[in-house]
């Protein structure tokens, strides 16, 4: 890395991408095979379940269109009714198979570009190879796993309280009350930019399970520590990933989902949606280098320097046994203090 760990904390949304890419340049063969393994699988099934999730709603719009011109009681009436069943029970389970298997090659990559990224950082990419990584993946996931599951009950009550109040402000405004409409938008407002909170500390509590004898909820609230002070770096880097996120999905579902309306052959579509691959994976490639980036960023701000042959032991694996960092691993010192002896 180009950036001592003390010139690290001055480092906004451009240098952290700037480092995030030099990194991703300099390994580049280690960071393509880390791709090709978990992050290609990745993306081709965040791109194919928009492709069949589109076919299967339209199986059910047109299922529904037939179902309201049968006439009641009909045989044609229950066959629609059969067919329009098979395909929510499709869908369902599609839905479901698809979250689990996004989810565990969400976890594999992170693990895999959280455990490079340190060895660059710890002066061990000598030794780093792909073999190593896949050594260590494994044994990292599952603090990962904690971490999601306690980020995701976090959400999914986040969600609830939300729906709750906004519900029944929406219901005081039908009953004529002015200030109840102006609250409902004022409370949709901050949900948003709560949720934006939220995504950014469970994206950086998973770098401390990972870096950090932390997860669960312990990993999330060293996460929330961290972002203090660097909030609005992380919210800047958090936006326009998820910009790029979004228009990449959007032209998919636009140009090659549904290109057959804008006159593209099956040829012409099926070469976009292999530039729309391609794309989504440089995304999600920057993205998991920038987390981490982000972390060590966080660290150097809060003068929390993490040293490097602590970090290189500890990435070590010893018998087949991944080593996470310990508390007592992370050295806390003023960058000032450090040049005394």
């Amino acid at each position: 890395m180009e950036c001592e760990p003390e010139e690290l904390q001055f480092l906004g949304p451009v240098g952290i991408y700037r480092e995030s890419v030099a990194i991703l340049r300099v390994h580049r063969p280690l960071y393509a095979r880390i791709a090709a393994a978990f992050v290609l699988p990745f993306s081709a099934l965040f791109l194919a379940h928009i492709a069949i999730s589109h076919a299967l709603f339209s199986s059910i719009d047109s299922d529904d269109t037939a179902l309201e011109s049968s006439a009641p009681g009909t045989a044609s009436q229950q066959r629609i009714l059969q067919r329009l069943g098979a395909d929510w029970a499709a869908l369902i389970l599609f839905k479901a198979a698809y979250l689990l298997v996004l989810l565990l090659f969400s976890l594999l990559s992170t693990a895999a570009a959280v455990f490079s990224v340190a060895s660059v950082y710890s002066n061990k990419h000598d030794a780093l190879t792909f073999p190593r990584v896949l050594s260590v993946v494994p044994r990292v996931w599952r603090r990962l796993a904690a971490t999601f599951v306690a980020a995701f009950g976090l959400l999914f009550a986040y969600h609830v309280v939300f729906v709750a109040v906004f519900i029944g402000l929406l219901l005081a405004t039908d009953n004529g009350s002015s200030l109840a409409g102006l609250l409902a938008f004022l409370v949709a407002v901050a949900y948003l930019v709560g949720l934006v909170y939220l995504s950014i500390v469970w994206h950086l509590a998973s770098v401390v399970s990972v870096l950090e004898d932390l997860k669960g909820f312990q990993a999330m609230r060293k996460s929330k520590a961290l972002i203090q002070g660097k909030l609005w770096t992380a919210a800047a880097i958090f936006f326009t990933l998820n910009l790029v996120f979004v228009v990449v999905e959007l032209l998919f579902r636009s140009w090659v989902v549904q290109g057959a309306r804008h006159g593209l052959g099956g040829g012409g579509r099926f070469l976009l949606g292999l530039a729309m691959l391609a794309a989504l994976c440089a995304v999600v490639m920057v993205a998991l280098v920038v987390q981490t980036m982000v972390y060590l960023v966080c660290k150097s701000y809060h003068h929390e320097s993490i040293d490097r042959s602590n970090i290189s032991d500890h990435l070590e694996v010893y018998l087949g046994d991944y080593v996470p960092l310990k508390a007592s691993d992370v050295q806390m010192e003023h960058f000032e203090a450090s040049t005394t002896l």
